[in-house]
């Protein structure tokens, strides 16, 4: 479903990514993961169009993205940036409803199953009862559990997040984590960039192993995450045992 072939990525002089080649499974939840300037965000960021590559080529199903019309992308591909800003003073509700900003007229109306989707994103975050209060006014917490939902509310069959889990206690975190399950149980490809390992082993199907801008492998943790990748990629010396709740590898430093 999505690829990128030959990409190659610089801001300015200094490249990020060098000939990248990957495709990324199709309805599984894939983590992008590496150490801190391994180039994770800046491919999320290229998949999404939000970077334009210096070389090399993002595809959808086989078309390139530079020829998809924008309106067409955003019902196709939603992306949760690191980073966000929000007009002042605008409702929580209001900002969930952007989400159905790439399916409206120009008038930007909302019609009964726009509106549907509204409620059952802001539900399925937990922030129905938080509906219109300004965004300014919530915690950190909670104001990354709206931009969440404003991405559940656009509905598209592919999902970007970048860092999730930012600004998020622990129990939020693991709701977070289901609800980007229950997006993949109903057939949405999930990308997620993610710094948390033994949360990407548990909770996604495939992971993308990034260093220095290039891919080291990939696979399922299973048959990815092993004591040498740690050392190798993260200078970590660390033991790889068994989850004893997801059965999946998880790390444990010594």
């Amino acid at each position: 479903m999505l690829s990128v072939k030959n990409l190659h990525v610089a801001y300015g002089n200094k490249t990020i990514i060098q000939d990248l080649n990957l495709s990324i499974p199709k309805g599984k939840i894939t983590a992008l993961i590496g150490p801190n300037g391994c180039g994770k965000s800046t491919l999320l960021k290229t998949l999404a169009r939000i970077n334009q590559p210096k070389s090399g080529q993002v595809f959808i199903d086989n078309t390139p993205l530079t020829k998809i019309p924008t309106k067409a992308l955003a019902q196709r591909l939603s992306m949760l940036p690191q980073t966000h800003a929000s007009p002042e003073g605008i409702s929580i509700r209001r900002l969930v409803e952007y989400g159905r900003a790439p399916y409206t007229s120009h008038w930007g109306k909302l019609n009964e199953q726009d509106n549907l989707i509204v409620e059952h994103a802001m539900a399925a975050t937990s922030i129905s009862e938080l509906a219109e209060l300004p965004i300014d006014a919530l915690s950190g917490g909670q104001r990354q559990r709206a931009w969440i939902a404003m991405i559940i509310a656009q509905d598209t069959e592919i999902v970007m997040l970048d860092e999730p889990t930012t600004y998020l206690d622990l129990s939020h975190q693991v709701e977070l984590m289901h609800t980007m399950q229950a997006m993949n149980q109903q057939g949405k490809t999930v990308v997620v960039v993610l710094h948390d390992l033994n949360q990407a082993c548990r909770y996604c199907d495939h992971l993308v192993v990034l260093r220095d801008g290039q891919l080291m492998t990939e696979g399922t943790p299973s048959e990815v995450f092993t004591q040498s990748l740690l050392k190798q990629v993260f200078d970590l010396d660390a033991m790889v045992i068994e989850d004893p709740v997801s059965n999946t590898p998880m790390c444990v430093a010594r």
